[in-house]
C-alpha cells in the first residue's frame, strides 16, 4: 500500500523526523533531583477504536502514534465505561464510574447534581497548573468552562441527572423506539446526509478543517507555555474519526479502497449472531448506515475513509508532538492519549459505538509518556479502565490525593508494566432511560456480558482463540466456574441499576 506521499505527508515527515528521533536518542528523564511540576499534555479522539498500526491494525498508517506509544508505556488492554461520548468522558473527567454518578446521556452535567465533584482539570487549575483547552474535551455543548484558563466556552446544556429508579420497558415501547430500524432504502440510494458523509479535502480547504485548528492552537499554547514557564495542562481533543468522516485527500490517498479488508463477522444490515442474547445488538445503527443497508463496496469505503480520519488524528498528533520537541519540553511533560470508546465497522452489521459491549466498542488505543517511568519502550497487557486516568496524572504530578474517585492510579504499572494487577473492567450501556440493559466484565482472559430487559440473556466469550466473538460459550459446562465468578462480578457492579424485566407491583 505504497502511495507517493502528498504536501501534507511529506510535512508530516519533515515536522516529525529531526526532534522525536533527538528525544528518544537522549532517554533521559528530568534530571535527578529536579523539582520542576510536571507539565500535562491530554490528547484525546473521539470514536477512535485501538485501529492503531502498533495494536496489530492490517490496514491503519500511524506512525506518530506507534511512536509515542513505543516510547511510553501502551496499554494493550484499555477498556471505556460506557460507549457514548458524553457519559464516557464524564467518567474519565471526573474520575467516577457512570454507576456512581448514574450519568448516562449526552445531555446530563455532572455538575448539575453534584456540584461538589472537582473535574480533573479544574483539579489541576486549583493545584497552580494553567489549563488550557482546544477542541473537544468534554461532550460538545456540555464543557466544564470554570476548568480552564484559557479556551473554555459557555455551557450549553446543564441538565440534571436522570436520578428516577429503574423500571420496566414494554414490548411496545421498545418496538415504538425502533419502528424506524427496518430499512426503507436501497444500497445507492440518498442516505443520511450527516452520518453517511465521507469527503476527502484538498487544497486550502484542509488547512480549515476542525482538527487542523484544534492542532493549532495546541501548538501556540505551547509556545506561549515556553515563554511563561509555568507548569501546563494542555487538553487537545481531536474530533476526528468521528463522522462525517472528513480528512485531507492525502489521508485518503493511504488506502487504496480495493485493499480494505472486510471483518469476516461483517454483515449488511445489524445482525445477532446464532447464540447470542437478543440485547448484544441494536437492531438500529446510529452513526453509519442509519436505516439503510451496508453493500461490501460501501463499506469498504467508509472504513477507507474511517482509516483516513484516523491518519488524518495521527498527522495532527504528530505536529503537536514536534512543537513540543522544538520548546524543548518533552522531558518534563507526561503526554496521554486515549480515546473516548471504541467502534464497530460492519463488525455483525453495526456502525457505531452506541450499545457496543463488543470488544471494538468497548476497547481503546490508550498510552502514557512519563518521562521517569521505568517502563517506558514496553506494552502492558494488564486490563485498566479510562477511570483510571484521573488518580493516575494527580499521583504522577504529586498533587494531594482527591478523595471520592472510583479508579486507581497507573503509576505501579508504569514502572512495571508486567505487574500482577487483579482488575477487571467494567462497560454498561443504558438503552431506554430506565436502567442499565447491558454490562460487560473484561477480564485478561474473558468477555463475560449480561444483558436485561428485552433482549436479555449473557455470553461468554473467548478473545483470545475467538478475538471476533463468533461462539458464545456461556452454557458449555467446562467453563461453569468462570461463568459463575464472572456473574457475581456483573451482578454486583449493576446491583438494584438494571432495567426491570417485568413491572414492578405496587
Amino acid at each position: 500500500m505504497k502511495v507517493k506521499p502528498g504536501k501534507f505527508l511529506f510535512l508530516m515527515a519533515m515536522a516529525m523526523a529531526g526532534p522525536s528521533v533527538t528525544w528518544a536518542q537522549k532517554k533521559s528523564s528530568t534530571a535527578a533531583g529536579d523539582k520542576r511540576p510536571l507539565n500535562v499534555l491530554f490528547l484525546i479522539s473521539d470514536d477512535m477504536r485501538a485501529e492503531l498500526n502498533i495494536y496489530g491494525s492490517q490496514m491503519a498508517q500511524t506512525p506518530n502514534l506507534d511512536q509515542l506509544a513505543r516510547q511510553g508505556v501502551r496499554f494493550e488492554r484499555g477498556y471505556c465505561q460506557y460507549p457514548l461520548c458524553g457519559p464516557s468522558r464524564a467518567s474519565i473527567l471526573t474520575g467516577r464510574r457512570p454507576t456512581t454518578s448514574g450519568l448516562y446521556g449526552n445531555r446530563e452535567w455532572f455538575g448539575a447534581t453534584f456540584p461538589d465533584w472537582v473535574s480533573l482539570p479544574k483539579y489541576f487549575r486549583q493545584h497552580g497548573y494553567v489549563t488550557l483547552r482546544t477542541g473537544k474535551v468534554f461532550h460538545g455543548g456540555i464543557d466544564d468552562t470554570e476548568a480552564w484558563d484559557q479556551g473554555g466556552e459557555k455551557r450549553l446544556w446543564s441538565n440534571p441527572i436522570n436520578t428516577s429508579a429503574p423500571s420496566y420497558v414494554s414490548p411496545e415501547e421498545y418496538w415504538a423506539k425502533f419502528d424506524q430500524s427496518i430499512p426503507k432504502t436501497t444500497p445507492g440510494a440518498e442516505a443520511n446526509p450527516y452520518s453517511d458523509r465521507w469527503q476527502a479535502v484538498e487544497g486550502d480547504s484542509a488547512k480549515t478543517l476542525g482538527d487542523t485548528k484544534v492542532a493549532n492552537r495546541a501548538i501556540e499554547y505551547i509556545k506561549e507555555s515556553k515563554k511563561t514557564g509555568k507548569p501546563f495542562f494542555i487538553a487537545c481533543g481531536f474530533s476526528k474519526p468521528h463522522s462525517p468522516l472528513v480528512a485531507p485527500k492525502d489521508f485518503f490517498d493511504l488506502y487504496p479502497v480495493d485493499k480494505i479488508i472486510l471483518p469476516p463477522d461483517f454483515a449488511s444490515l445489524p445482525a445477532v449472531p446464532v447464540g447470542f442474547p437478543g440485547g448484544a445488538i441494536r437492531t438500529r445503527n446510529a452513526d453509519l448506515f442509519v436505516n439503510r443497508s451496508a453493500s461490501p463496496e460501501e463499506a469498504r469505503a467508509m472504513i477507507r475513509a474511517y482509516l483516513a480520519c484516523v491518519s488524518y488524528v495521527d498527522w495532527n498528533v504528530g505536529r503537536v508532538l514536534a512543537e513540543l520537541d522544538r520548546q524543548g519540553l518533552r522531558e518534563n511533560t507526561i503526554i496521554v492519549f486515549w480515546a473516548d470508546h471504541g467502534y464497530q465497522l460492519g463488525e455483525k452489521g453495526k456502525w457505531s459505538k452506541a450499545g457496543s459491549l463488543w470488544e471494538q466498542g468497548a476497547r481503546v488505543p490508550f498510552f502514557i509518556l512519563d518521562p521517569r517511568a521505568k517502563g517506558n519502550g514496553k506494552s502492558s497487557p494488564r486490563v485498566v479502565e479510562l477511570l483510571d486516568i484521573y488518580p493516575t496524572l494527580a499521583d504522577l504530578c504529586g498533587l494531594p490525593k482527591q478523595e471520592g474517585l472510583d479508579g486507581v492510579s497507573l503509576a505501579p504499572l508504569l514502572d512495571d508494566p508486567y505487574k500482577p494487577w487483579d482488575r477487571p473492567a467494567y462497560t454498561i450501556w443504558n438503552e431506554h432511560g430506565k436502567g442499565i440493559t447491558g454490562v460487560c466484565v473484561r477480564t485478561e482472559r474473558w468477555r463475560y456480558a449480561e444483558f436485561f430487559g428485552i433482549g436479555a440473556g449473557t455470553f461468554l466469550t473467548d478473545p483470545i482463540n475467538d478475538p471476533y466473538e463468533l461462539v458464545n460459550m456461556v452454557n458449555d459446562p467446562k467453563y461453569k466456574d468462570v461463568v459463575s465468578q464472572l456473574h457475581g462480578l456483573a451482578s454486583a457492579y449493576v446491583a438494584g441499576k438494571t432495567e426491570l424485566s417485568k413491572p414492578a407491583t405496587k
